[in-house]
């Protein structure tokens, strides 16, 4: 059963008033994705119509608090975007060779995955290290002792974006954290995104997040050290700045043309190319372009059409109960096709 959230409706700043988002219909497909298996979820849609934003279900498994409506929360791999998007602006700046990297960025370079190598939900052992601080050399030779992959084939590998989080350091003398503050989060204000190291609080309102654990059902994990998924996936976000950065990054003002087309281009069977991927799911058929994240206890999608004219940005903790995807697809159907 999910509990209803509240729902704001927003106009896009213009001259000209803007028409109403269909709120209940948004509504009821948000609700579906709780239903479907989510304790909470929380929304952004911005279209020709102007800004939508909805919640459904409880910010608290088992409360009644409702998910608030701008709140927090871990985007996993979408953070591979920010990352990627300022090694092509070192691409740009002459500092970086673009062949280079490309394979790192595209997942193309048959370099093993870290993440298997580490106890996962549902081991109880995996709560051992919700405090652990890992430097991404821990992790970068926890992937050295895997079998490598084929170089030219597409694997996704998080330790891809461990190695581009260290190259951006070593080209600019700092880290990459600082590295997306300076040249995206703050010149976009996006005051409400943050790379928090090693920091395990998620900072304002949010959601709390579970994981699955043997014997013991879900288990409260909002705060954990974040530095194991560092530079492939420790960002906190909300659906605003989400649907900002990614309405930026589209519309030019991030990256020179050449290197957004290559950004938007595959050199493998996959929907995927420079840390930018597109939904492929659509009864429609158009093309979207953004990326979706994984962070265990939360999970986020945000995308939007080449010309920017519709974003929508969906995250949810989920409980594990069932597939929600079908229910995500609806949801981002409604958005890019109307159906």
């Amino acid at each position: 059963m999910t509990i209803a959230g509240a729902t704001i409706v927003a106009v896009l700043a213009g001259p000209a008033a803007a028409v109403a988002a269909p709120t209940d219909d948004l509504q009821g497909r948000l609700d579906a994705v709780v239903a479907a298996g989510a304790i909470g979820a929380l929304a952004e849609v911005r279209d020709e119509h102007g800004v939508w934003r909805g919640v459904s279900g409880a910010a608290v498994r088992g409360s009644g608090r409702p998910v608030p409506v701008h709140g927090r929360f871990r985007v996993g791999s979408v953070t591979k975007t920010f990352v990627a998007t300022v090694v092509l602006q070192l691409v740009a700046e002459g500092r970086v060779r673009l062949d280079d990297v490309r394979p790192l960025l595209d997942h193309t370079s048959g370099v093993p995955d870290y993440l298997p190598t580490l106890t996962l939900p549902p081991d109880p052992a995996f709560l051992d290290n919700r405090r652990r601080t890992w430097t991404p050399a821990e992790l970068i030779e926890r992937a050295r002792a895997r079998e490598q992959g084929t170089p030219g084939v597409f694997a996704y590998s998080n330790t891809n974006y461990l190695l581009l989080g260290q190259l951006i350091e070593r080209v600019t003398g700092r880290p990459y954290a600082r590295e997306i503050e300076r040249r995206i989060i703050r010149p976009l204000g996006l005051r409400a995104t943050s790379l928090p190291g090693t920091s395990p609080r998620i900072p304002g309102a949010h959601p709390h997040g579970y994981v699955p654990i043997e014997d013991r059902g879900l288990v409260d994990y909002t705060v954990m050290n974040p530095s194991v998924m560092g530079a492939s996936g420790e960002m906190i976000s909300t659906t605003a700045d989400l649907n900002r950065f990614f309405g930026a990054l589209l519309g030019g003002r991030l990256l020179p043309a050449g290197l957004l087309r290559e950004m938007k281009t595959t050199r493998s069977t996959r929907a995927y190319g420079l840390g930018l991927a597109w939904w492929q799911h659509t009864t429609c058929g158009v093309t979207v372009y953004g990326n979706d994240g994984d962070a265990l206890a939360y999970q986020t999608f945000s995308y939007a059409t080449a010309d920017r004219r519709r974003q929508a940005t969906i995250a949810f903790t989920p409980d594990f109960t069932g597939d929600v995807d079908a229910a995500v697809d609806a949801f981002m159907d409604r958005v890019f096709c109307g159906t």
